[in-house]
């Protein structure tokens, strides 16, 4: 495999992470209605599990509820026992074909738990992050010892590579500060 070859794929794996994490944020209640914290909440309908997405329209008519609209009312049911076992701690309301979900209030204690989970999630981005940068390195060194790139570009790899990790950790970083500012907001 080529250096650029290396370089490229890194890049990829470390968007990729950065992508994972900040839709994770985006899962998380912060006292105010957002479609992101269903969409992605895995139901089982028609015999397999489907995104919430797929199977209804989600909207937020007013800053404290999430409304959910099955396109289908056989699907109302399975969506309530989905979102009732989720751990988004919300009781849907079931009105016929349209499911409510009325986002109360954040304590302050439970603003500070969300807090922490989120770090310890864009902690885990940066892990993630770190364990490619350290792959790619070790696929430059193998192609360096194979005779196929010298030392200068091994170290010029390197540098490379630590720019990468240093922009998209950082980038998860800003994430993790914006959504913490969103949580604390009162």
């Amino acid at each position: 495999m080529a250096l650029d070859d290396i370089l490229l794929e890194a890049e990829e794996k470390m968007i990729k992470s950065a992508e994972v994490i900040q839709h994770e944020f985006a899962g998380v209640r912060t006292g105010k209605a957002s479609p992101e914290l269903v969409t992605n909440l895995m139901v089982e309908a028609y015999g397999t599990n489907m995104r919430l997405k797929e199977l209804a329209a989600v909207t937020t008519p007013d800053p404290r509820l999430v409304q959910i609209q099955p396109w289908d009312a056989s699907t109302v049911e399975p969506i309530r026992k989905a979102i009732e076992e989720s751990k988004l701690g919300i009781t849907p309301q079931v009105d016929g074909k349209l499911i409510r979900l009325p986002i109360p209030s954040l304590s302050e204690e439970r603003r500070q738990d969300l807090v922490k989970a989120v770090r310890k999630m864009a902690e885990e981005g940066r892990v993630s992050i770190r364990a490619n940068r350290r792959h790619a390195i070790d696929e430059i060194k193998k192609i360096q010892k194979a005779g196929e790139i010298t030392e200068d570009q091994l170290a010029d790899g390197e540098k490379e590579i630590q720019k990468l990790t240093d922009q998209y950790t950082a980038e998860i970083d800003k994430g993790l500060v914006a959504k913490e500012a969103e949580l604390l907001k009162v």
